[in-house]
Parts: structure tokens; sequence; C-alpha cells
């Protein structure tokens, strides 16, 4: 698959992804953008965060907001060539991944720290 084939189905496994999130929770997570990158760009990997990350939440976390003098707008990046190289350039297994690692971002934007994710098998 090129770049943009992954990119293409992924934004379709998203779609679908959101289908399946109960109403509340799918209001909130449809105001929030995804960016599709091949990998992370150099100012993340500068943060310190590993050259394989998959995704990345970016921005205040629900409920946050105002607790922040210029909050940053919530956003999800999802980086296709790490989570390609990750499923060992398997299709289906890419797909799968892409959905939990959206729904594990996601769960960032809620406030879900990495114990809570890995105990809804969201790590």
């Amino acid at each position: 698959m090129t770049f943009a084939q992954r990119t293409a189905a992924a934004a379709q496994e998203i779609e679908t992804t959101l289908r399946r999130l109960p109403a509340p929770v799918r209001e909130f997570a449809l105001k929030i953008p995804v960016h599709y990158e091949a990998r992370p760009p150099a100012h993340i990997l500068a943060e310190g965060f590993a050259e394989d990350i998959l995704g990345l939440f970016d921005g205040s976390a629900h409920g946050e907001e105002s607790a922040q003098d210029q909050p940053m707008p919530p956003q999800i990046s999802l980086y296709l060539d790490n989570i390609w190289d990750f499923v060992e350039q398997d299709r289906d297994a890419f797909l799968a991944e892409v959905g939990v690692t959206y729904l594990h971002e996601l769960g960032h934007y809620f406030g879900w720290d990495e114990d809570e994710l890995a105990d809804r098998d969201l790590d």
C-alpha cells in the first residue's frame, strides 16, 4: 500500500470506528481533527517521544480547556508508516491498529492515563 492508500484506508477506518461509538462520545470525537502523517515530525521527537510512536493526542483534555490561559485545540495525529511497520505490512492488522490507536488517543482526550487505557484494552 502506498501512503495515499494507507491514508484513505485509515480515514475510512476512523469513520467506521466513530459510527460504533456511543452517541455522547461520538459527539465529542467528531470535533477532534485527525491528522494522518507518515512519521512523527522532528519537534515531536525532540520532546522525547519514540521514533516508532503510532499516534499522539495533543491539546487540552476534555474539561481542562478553561484551566489554561490559551488552551491548544485538541487534535490527534496518526503516524501511518509507523503503524504499517508495526503490523508488518498486513492490511487487516493495519486497519485494526488504526482503530485501536485512534481510540487510545481519544482516551487521552478524555483524560485517561496509560493504566486506564490498558484497563480498557487500548494500549
